[in-house]
């Protein structure tokens, strides 16, 4: 057995020679950060073995080891060594080759282009763990991209659809206002009516896009109340009746009595409503509006708007809901005795005000028409 004076000295001396030759393999890694990983692996092997060498050398001077015993020694330092080097040599070229193709793949990511590509079945769990999470970051920014590319779309086509709608009752009130001037109106109460019925479609136009930009902004402030849907689609029917029957289109009620959602009366009341316009304008003269109130599978309030208008062909489905998106070719919202088709803003609003009250809105070709659900969580029982 080793006096426990020489097992102290021997392990005195072996981390002392380990010390010196880890320094210099980290200088020489400091010194190489910027070669190939495999030179880097190869500078660490070789310092775990010379480190190994080093200290078998300077026990052997210190006479703890015979001539012979040390010669052995070395013989299998160095074939270990060698053999270290060679599998340092080809683990670091794999990690290159990887790391390589990760390198690919992040340039892709950059670049907006897919992330395509594996790494190897060699790869380790860690780099295949990356490429996998790389391949979905691509997906989720395609994604993204496509979003922010079809909202811009959208604000570029609503710039330009509002810009009109605010120009074309400019263009009559200077119209009517300069005839007036004039004394070439023959009936200036005629003009005034219709001056008056165009300030009304500006005050609806001003007052949906700063509706739409409170949605978009969070800003939009819910004064929170027990609502019956009743109610609402009640009092909506009842405003828009004169409107539906000057198109000869009647509107149909089935609305439960007991549902009760929690939300802002005004706002709810205004999704109802730019849904039943939205009907209004595009059903046929003497066809029908359905409006009911039932609970979903989820037990949750479902508001349906079903009309008659010919649905919305099923590549449009999906855009129904942007803010500037209308059914027709026209850019110019049809009149109903004053009131317009919103520029297209309605089911945009509709929707943010739904979404505000945690609930969904969707749309789907029912018939001959469209089908409109809005769903809001049912209030809880007092």
């Amino acid at each position: 057995m080793i006096p426990l004076a020489d097992l102290a000295a021997i392990i005195g001396v072996a981390l002392a020679c380990a010390l010196v030759v880890g320094a210099l393999g980290a200088v020489a890694l400091r010194f190489a950060r910027r070669a190939p990983l495999f030179v880097q692996v190869g500078i660490v092997v070789l310092t775990g073995m010379l480190s190994v060498v080093s200290g078998m050398i300077a026990v052997a001077q210190a006479m703890f080891l015979s001539p012979h015993d040390l010669q052995v020694g070395m013989w299998v330092a160095g074939a270990a060594t060698l053999a270290s080097l060679g599998v340092a040599v080809i683990l670091g070229r794999a990690f290159t080759r990887q790391s390589g193709q990760l390198l690919r793949l992040t340039e892709q990511l950059g670049e907006g282009r897919p992330v395509s590509g594996t790494t190897g079945h060699g790869a380790s769990s860690e780099l295949s763990a990356l490429e996998a999470e790389l391949a979905r970051t691509s997906l989720r920014l395609q994604a993204a991209r496509e979003e922010v590319e079809a909202l811009e779309a959208s604000r570029r086509e609503l710039i330009a659809w509002i810009s009109h709608d605010l120009r074309t009752p400019l263009a009559g009130l200077r119209a009517m206002a300069e005839a007036l001037e004039d004394g070439m109106a023959e009936d200036p109460h005629r003009f005034h009516r219709q001056m008056r019925s165009q300030v009304d479609h500006l005050s609806d136009l001003v007052d949906d896009l700063f509706e739409l930009s409170k949605i978009q902004s969070g800003r939009l402030v819910l004064s929170l109340e027990s609502v019956s849907l009743y109610d609402l689609v009640s009092d909506a029917v009842a405003e828009l009746h004169p409107l539906a029957r000057a198109r000869s289109i009647s509107i149909r009620e089935s609305p439960r009595p007991d549902l009760v959602v929690r939300g802002d009366a005004r706002e709810l009341s205004r999704v109802v409503g730019n849904l039943l316009m939205n009907a209004i304008e595009h059903s046929p003269p003497d066809s029908e509006i359905r409006v009911m109130t039932s609970l979903d599978d989820d037990d949750r309030a479902m508001l349906s708007v079903i009309d008659a208008g010919g649905g919305i062909p099923e590549d449009e489905l999906s855009k129904v809901f942007l803010a500037g998106w209308r059914a027709t070719v026209s850019r110019t919202p049809e009149q109903l005795w004053g009131r317009s088709a919103n520029a297209g803003l309605g089911l945009a609003i509709a929707r943010g005000i739904v979404e505000a009250h945690d609930g969904e809105i969707d749309v789907r070709n029912e018939g001959d028409g469209c089908r409109f659900d809005v769903r809001l969580p049912v209030a809880a029982a007092a």
